[in-house]
Formats: C-alpha cells, structure tokens, sequence
C-alpha cells in the first residue's frame, strides 16, 4: 500500500497544484496557498518520514493472528475473487471511516483530514500522521480472517484512496444517475461539510449504496451550500498543529475528567461527548465539540 501511494503521490500533488494555479488565476477564486504547503507538509511527512521511520502499528498483531488463523486461502488472481475483495474492503472501508467520526481516538487522526477550511484537491491527502497509532487496520482485519492476503488488502486499500482524490473539489458538478452508486463530488462535499444538516454523513470510500443502505446518506442541497473543516475551524497551517491538535485536545479532556468512567467516555465515546457534570471540562474551542 505505500508503496503505491508513494509512487503516486508526486503525481497527485502535481493535478492538485495545476487546480489551484487554475482556480488561483484563471477562475480568479481567493485560493488559500498556506493551506496548500500544510497539506503537502502533512503529506511528505507521513509518507516520507512517518511511515518509512515509524513501522510499528497497534493492529499488527491481530492482523497477523488474523492472517496465520484463516479460514481460507483466497487468491485474488480471477476476475471475481478482485471484485469480492474491492467491494468488501469497501465496505470495511465505510465502517473504519464512520467510526472515525463516531469514536474520538480513532478521530484524533481523522480530525486532521477535515481541518481544511477549503475543499480542493490538496486537502485530500491532508491525513494527519498517527493513524498506524491508532491501530485503524483493525477493520480490515476480517479479510485477512477470511483469506485475502494482506498484500492484496493493502493495495485496495491503496486504490480506494487514490478513488477518493478526486472526489475533494467544490467545482465538479452532480453525475447523474452515478450518483445512486457511486460516491461522488457532491456526496463528499456533503461529508466534508460543518453545517448541521450534513454532519457525519457520506461515509462510503468509492461505493455510496453502504451510506444508502444503513441510513447515513444525505443528498447536496442547492439551497444550503457547505461551510467546509472542524465545527470549530482550525485556523492555523502549521502541520505540527494540524497534525496533533486533536491529541492534546483529548489529552486536556482526559486531564479535566473527574472519573475514570469519564476518561473511559471521551476517548472511545464520540467527538462531541461530554460528561454530564461538565462543568469547566466542556469548554468552547476543545477538540470534543470540533467534530466535523
């Protein structure tokens, strides 16, 4: 998997660049450069750095147990072994990012990924640098468990994210009857957006009929435009900050709690959980109620 995104990053970072030279100076759109080179900072860190330095993952083990106890071997070398695997990681997919915004441990580095106050092509390799942290393979784990190899698991992992990247643009408009199946420009910038009305929503990876099927779709309106990043914007383009502001938000909250229940509740419990005697715990500006 990084492997693939390594290779294809400079070549995305090269369309993302040419968008906003075009929307910059040829549609004459207020194009926010810092948030471009925090992006790409983000970007070559995790993918130089990040994951060349730093191997070790939380979810290595049980995918490994996973792997060594499964229950069939399943190569993915005919045209129907590849589709089962590209739509059950798919939907593994939905699951991981859903929980991503349901589960504030796994949000902490998904926060990062939302804090672009702008929806454009650079925000979406914006992804933040903690995610093997996290342990957020532990989704796919079930296919490992069934038989796919993890190589395999890791290059659709690979193309559902090179999918998403052009998914990430205010300017691509509604796709007609692709829009039933497909996730699609209109569908993410619902899911990018802050306003209420679209919050936590439009979770699919390529595929849109999981957000259709378990009741989290909602459709772009004409009538309310999206408002793009955190609930509470996040204004800074420093990439230390972008990378780790949700974690020492939730390290504040944790040093707030006033119970180990409490603890327990703001770090798997969801972004905007507070804890009923919230007193000076719940303050405004805190990562608990920065959920996008």
């Amino acid at each position: 998997m990084t492997s693939i995104l390594a290779f294809a990053l400079p070549v995305v970072v090269v369309i993302a660049t040419l968008e906003g030279l075009v929307l910059a100076f040829v549609m004459r759109r207020n194009y926010n450069w810092r948030a471009y080179f925090a992006s790409l900072a983000d970007a070559l860190g995790r993918q130089y750095i990040v994951l060349t330095f730093f191997t070790l993952s939380l979810a290595a083990p049980a995918s490994a147990f996973a792997h060594s106890h499964r229950l069939f071997t399943i190569p993915v070398d005919t045209t129907v072994a590849t589709v089962a695997l590209l739509i059950s990681q798919d939907f593994c997919y939905y699951w991981f990012h859903r929980c991503s915004h349901r589960v504030r441990w796994f949000w902490a580095t998904h926060a990062v990924h939302h804090s672009s106050n702008e929806l454009n092509l650079a925000a979406s390799y914006r992804f933040g640098w903690t995610g093997r942290l996290t342990g957020a393979a532990i989704f796919y784990v079930p296919l490992l468990w069934l038989g796919f190899e993890p190589r395999a698991v890791a290059i659709a992992s690979a193309l559902n994210l090179l999918y998403q990247f052009w998914l990430h643009t205010d300017w691509i408009p509604r796709l007609g009857p692709l829009e039933y199946v497909l996730n699609t420009p209109s569908h993410h910038r619902v899911h990018h957006a802050a306003n209420p009305e679209y919050l936590d929503h439009n979770y699919g990876g390529v595929l849109i009929v999981w957000d259709r099927i378990f009741g989290t779709f909602v459709a772009e309106r004409d009538d309310l435009p999206c408002r793009y990043g955190l609930v509470q914007p996040l204004r800074s383009n420093n990439p230390i900050i972008i990378a780790f502001h949700e974690w020492a938000a939730l390290a504040r909250d944790l040093w707030r709690a006033r119970s180990w229940r409490d603890r327990w509740s703001c770090v798997v419990g969801p972004p905007g959980w507070q804890p009923a005697t919230a007193g000076a715990f719940a303050q405004p500006g805190l990562a608990c109620s920065e959920h996008a």
